[in-house]
């Protein structure tokens, strides 16, 4: 047996080996600080009932905080909230989901993490999904489960004080294939997914060009000697309009990418643009017109190009200034570099940042306040492990629970002194009453979040 980085690893293996439930022995003693579950706000008759959990000990609440461990998740920044649904993380040796009934919630002012739960028709245990989010909507499309590839699509707006996922249903045109790791563009009340893996009948395969979707050797199925259902990559463009429930499928033309998956998306204005997913040893980039649907690749020497990766992310920082972080390179290593693109003078820039000592893969990535990119979760070193009979993903994936923050551009006077006086509140505390209310509530949240990352004195 070999290492290897194929990234069909994650994408043709459906489930983790272990039952993908969250079983009791996970849940138990495994509930958040400040959880508000059957016996919060959301109980029968409206009124929160007495939690035996507010006396909780130490040893639980570092269970509850061990629940953030995850990989393969989705998440997004709203209202200078930091929310988490879904992925997975190791329990005993095996790689367990995390469960679909709840979400949780940072408070990136003051670094407390919560959870909430989410009532309704909740999506299975998924893997290699793609959440989106239109303001505090949630949108989980696709995936992989127990049963095998999934095209249904639920949502669930996390801003309700109640939460309650929707199974979204009863839409107009074509539905797309069954699929996961796909990426998204939310642009004007539109999901507009872009490549994947997944399986297509024999008869969508014959009416879908060769250049779309590439059939992967030996992943077919049978029923007797008829062959009826096949499984690849895409590169297909399939848009969905929240506010009519209508699919999609436009005609794209120019220099389209190969098909692909673990890939990163990111949108810059009226474009959409993706890079890497490929085998290919510099990392490459495209973009798509989200008006004309006309694909334009971006040539880059070789010399000034980062290594080609998959499972990284990308954000738009500015109207023309991409930024990449880690991934698994196709040197076989856990990446920790970042990299800015400018779009408009086409042209890398690698990044230097405090963080290299954290490499990650299959983590998250969202634009926080003061263009701050905020990294959740993640493999700190993903091992592949492949034979002649299967690709794996080792069980042991030192996934990661903190949150990493990438400055991107130079701070205001305003964040500067709010910094500062939040880390060092008794300079200022008997002049802070002095403040109106609401500067002065997000300072002390500030001095709050800073204290928790001060070192702490050892014996």
């Amino acid at each position: 047996m070999v290492v290897t980085t194929p990234c069909k690893a994650l994408a043709t293996r459906c489930k983790p080996p272990a039952d993908t439930a969250l079983t009791d022995f996970h849940r138990r003693d495994g509930d958040f600080i400040n959880q508000e579950g059957p016996e919060g706000p959301c109980a029968e008759g409206g009124e929160s009932a007495p939690s035996p959990r507010l006396g909780m000990d130490s040893v639980r609440r570092e269970a509850a905080v061990s629940r953030l461990e995850r990989s393969c998740h989705t998440a997004f920044i709203h209202s200078n909230t930091l929310y988490v649904w879904g992925g997975h993380q190791v329990v005993a040796g095996q790689d367990v989901m995390l469960p679909s009934d709840e979400i949780c919630l940072c408070d990136l002012d003051s670094g407390k993490w919560e959870c909430k739960a989410i009532t309704g028709d909740s999506p299975s245990d998924l893997s290699g999904f793609c959440g989106s989010n239109i303001n505090s909507t949630l949108y989980i499309f696709g995936g992989c489960d127990s049963n095998g590839h999934s095209n249904q699509m639920f949502s669930v707006d996390v801003a309700q004080p109640c939460c309650s996922w929707t199974r979204v249903t009863k839409t107009k045109g074509a539905t797309p294939s069954p699929r996961n790791q796909h990426s998204c563009w939310v642009h004007r009340g539109r999901l507009i997914y872009f490549g994947g893996y997944g399986c297509k009948t024999v008869g969508e395969v014959q009416n879908t060009s060769s250049s779309s979707f590439i059939v992967e050797e030996m992943s077919w199925a049978t029923i007797g000697n008829t062959l009826f259902r096949c499984w690849g990559w895409n590169n297909e463009v399939c848009v969905f309009d929240t506010q009519s429930s209508t699919w999609s499928a436009p005609e794209t033309r120019g220099p389209t990418p190969a098909p692909r998956g673990c890939h990163a998306s990111a949108l810059l204005g009226n474009k959409g643009y993706i890079t890497g997913g490929a085998e290919a040893a510099e990392l490459d980039i495209f973009c798509l017109d989200l008006e004309t649907w006309t694909w334009n690749r971006f040539d880059i020497l070789p010399s000034g190009a980062p290594l080609g990766r998959s499972m990284h992310t990308m954000n738009s920082i500015s109207d023309e200034v991409l930024f990449i972080y880690g991934g698994l390179g196709v040197d076989g290593n856990t990446l920790n570099d970042a990299w800015l693109f400018n779009a408009q003078k086409r042209e890398w820039t690698k990044l230097n940042h405090p963080h290299k000592d954290k490499p990650r893969v299959c983590h998250t990535a969202g634009l926080g306040s003061d263009s701050d990119v905020v990294v959740f979760g993640g493999s700190s070193n993903l091992c592949i492990l492949v034979d002649s009979v299967a690709v794996l993903r080792a069980p042991r994936q030192n996934h990661c629970r903190d949150v990493l923050i990438f400055q991107t551009q130079p701070y205001s006077l305003c964040r500067l002194c709010e910094d500062f006086i939040g880390g060092n509140p008794e300079l200022f505390r008997p002049r802070l009453d002095w403040l109106p209310s609401k500067l002065r509530n997000k300072i002390a949240k500030r001095a709050e979040c800073l204290s928790t990352m001060k070192p702490k004195p050892t014996a």
